[in-house]
């Protein structure tokens, strides 16, 4: 569902130095802040003030090893968890951190009973100061914690440090500028023109701006810029008469503010004079409501979403044209299956279907509102076309029936499921329309169409919402996502590729995620039959609920040996699923359900099978409390085996 919010300056007071539990300033205790025992341990600083972890000194290393052994260095982690927080309601958690060298600092909610912690935000940049950094705690029904991960880099004099941890009421976007800072927000510096906290003892030259807002005294503070420096509201030429007679007034300002996707609120002033100008805003404030009652309809694009399993969902076809076929293909090694689960339906334009030499098939999908920015993303796969500038194309169809191109594809003739994001935006209700047309049989093949799916906003800015940016979930576009090779007990790691596999006749020719991305894969080539790849999740904190492991696999060759999941904990693997021999040519969905209440990692082990042609893929890992979802596969459609 879309949420709405509201944006307010000047309009509400805010409660003063209101802290809530988990706040510490670490003056001469670390309010009971602990270090994860599992890991290296955080050091109050003997002076007090900060709390920090280092990187480890030579002296430490050759204590660890011996003088005569020179190791590698190894990567420290220091593991910071705040004590049992209950707060119902929405926070703000400010952290004041340094990063002096190299390394990172990440924030993650834990919630008992749950395996994985939620990021909340992270950071690799080095600073020479004392950095704010800003994060929304959602209201939460169950009790948490708050993770403090801090990895000081490799070189000499590395630290990651906490100077405070401040948690109030409300959202961090709101501030009333009575603390000597920000609260986050960042300014970008400007030779001309900058924000400034003023009010209290700042004095500045000719200041005639009036008493902060919050208090109404000269002890209160407000945010002043002196100088120069876009758009969800701009105060507007029509009201400079009223203003005229306001100076020195605050003046209260409401904004409806919408967004699909994280954004961040940038005020921005700017002068039309050499003599520049003063503008003060002070008591920004947030509600998850419209400024007015006059709220808009709710809208959830995913009713324009299709994987086709049960049918065309929302979608129809023109009754004058060609029709698209349901079809389905049996896991086997010479055609894909579908990219939903590999065994499951897919629509297919045909020219061989079709009982002229050429044909038109139009798909058309349900009517969306108007004065919407949308995304819309959608697998499709092409097979034998000479010429494919007309294999498949998307329109936007008006009400009066007039249609606008907002995609055609590029793509060669490769016969993989490839994925296709389009960002659009539409001043009136439309219909996204897809189209394939064949001119001449001869120039023809089959094109394939899979899990449609549309969502507001950009593309560009959705794309940060993939698997990858939550824990648990790898499509290894980034790397491996926090997964380690084993080095302990395998013979060979696990590669990342993009494109085809090396040896001919096995493996895949593209990812799962886009076709076009990358996959983890066993090489077969230079193991020996029998020899194996192992790759182990993070540790994971134990459940007394089920957890569901989803992803994809895939094991194509005369060759292939075996692929095997299992449940790593106390030095033994227990095994949850297992598939040997050649599976098919796609990408097939594997679903496993597993419980475990004490700490554990999950392991893919690959073992190469009796030839070269032995290569096995994985890829989309998606791990996550609660049990998997039910899914139902219906094949009582057409099959394409005898057509593609």
């Amino acid at each position: 569902m879309l949420s709405f919010y509201l944006l307010t300056f000047a309009v509400s007071i805010q409660a003063h130095n209101q802290l809530l539990p988990g706040s510490c300033n670490f003056e001469s205790n670390t309010c009971e802040y602990t270090s994860d025992a599992g890991f290296t341990s955080w050091t109050l600083h003997k002076d007090g003030r900060f709390v920090a972890v280092d990187a480890a000194t030579d002296d430490e290393q050759d204590d660890e090893i011996g003088a005569d052994v020179r190791p590698q260095a190894k990567e420290i982690t220091g593991v910071l968890l705040s004590p049992t927080l209950d707060q119902g309601e929405w926070s703000c958690l400010r952290l004041v951190y340094q990063i002096s060298g190299s390394g990172s600092l990440e924030v993650l909610q834990r919630t008992e009973g749950k395996s994985f912690d939620r990021p909340l935000w992270s950071s690799q940049a080095p600073s020479d100061s004392w950095v704010i950094s800003s994060m929304d705690l959602q209201n939460n029904t169950e009790p948490y914690r708050i993770v403090i991960e801090g990895k000081p880099g490799q070189s000499a004099g590395s630290s990651v440090a906490i100077f405070e941890i401040h948690i109030s009421p409300g959202y961090c976007l709101e501030c009333d500028f009575e603390e000597s800072h920000l609260c986050g927000y960042s300014n970008q510096w400007n030779a001309n023109v900058n924000w400034y906290v003023g009010g209290g003892g700042v004095q500045v030259l000719n200041n005639n701006i009036p008493n902060d807002h919050t208090y109404n005294n000269k002890t209160g503070h407000l945010m002043d810029p002196l100088g120069q420096y876009q758009e969800l509201w701009r105060a507007g030429t029509e009201s400079q008469n009223e203003w005229s007679g306001t100076l020195g007034e605050w003046i209260p300002v409401q904004v409806d503010l919408k967004a699909p996707y994280s954004i961040q609120v940038v005020f921005e002033v700017a002068f039309n004079s050499q003599r520049g100008g003063r503008v003060a805003i002070d008591d920004i404030s947030f509600s998850p409501e419209f400024c007015s009652t006059d709220t808009e309809p709710n809208f959830d694009p995913s009713i324009a979403n299709c994987d086709f399993e049960s049918g065309l969902c929302q979608y129809s076809q023109d009754q004058m044209g060609s029709p698209w076929r349901r079809v389905s293909v049996k896991p086997n090694i010479f055609r894909n299956g579908d990219h939903t689960t590999g065994a499951g339906s897919f629509l297919l334009a045909h020219s061989r279907l079709s009982p002229q030499s050429g044909y038109v098939s139009h798909l058309i999908g349900p009517t969306l509102p108007g004065n919407m920015k949308y995304c819309l993303r959608f697998y499709f796969s092409l097979r034998g076309f000479n010429q494919t500038d007309r294999a498949l194309a998307v329109y936007l169809q008006q009400r009066n029936n007039s249609q606008e191109k907002i995609w055609t594809q590029a793509e060669k003739s490769r016969g993989i499921w490839i994925a296709a994001d389009v960002t659009f935006q539409t001043s009136q209700p439309a219909k996204v329309v897809f189209i394939s047309t064949c001119r001449s049989f001869w120039d023809c093949g089959s094109v394939a169409l899979d899990d449609i799916s549309v969502n507001l906003g950009d593309c560009e800015l959705t794309a940060g919402s993939l698997l990858s940016s939550l824990s648990g979930h790898c499509d290894f576009e980034a790397g491996l996502c926090g997964y380690t090779q084993d080095k302990q007990s395998d013979d060979a790691d696990w590669e990342l590729r993009r494109g085809p596999t090396p040896t001919s006749y096995t493996g895949p020719r593209g990812d799962h995620t886009t076709g076009l991305g990358y996959y983890l894969h066993m090489e077969a080539s230079p193991l020996l039959p029998g020899q194996s790849t192992r790759l182990l999740s993070r540790p994971l904190r134990g459940s007394r609920g089920l957890q569901c492991l989803r992803f994809y696999y895939h094991m194509y060759g005369s060759g292939t040996g075996q692929l095997s999941v299992h449940l790593g904990k106390d030095g033994e693997d227990v095994l949850l699923w297992q598939r040997s021999g050649e599976q098919s040519i796609a990408w097939l969905r594997a679903t496993v359900e597993y419980q475990s209440d004490s700490q554990h990692q999950i392991v893919f082990k690959a073992i190469r099978g009796s030839s070269v042609r032995s290569d096995i893929a994985i890829d989309d890992i998606i791990l996550e409390g609660g049990p998997c979802p039910a899914v139902e596969i219906k094949s009582n459609v057409g099959s394409s085996n005898e057509i593609e």
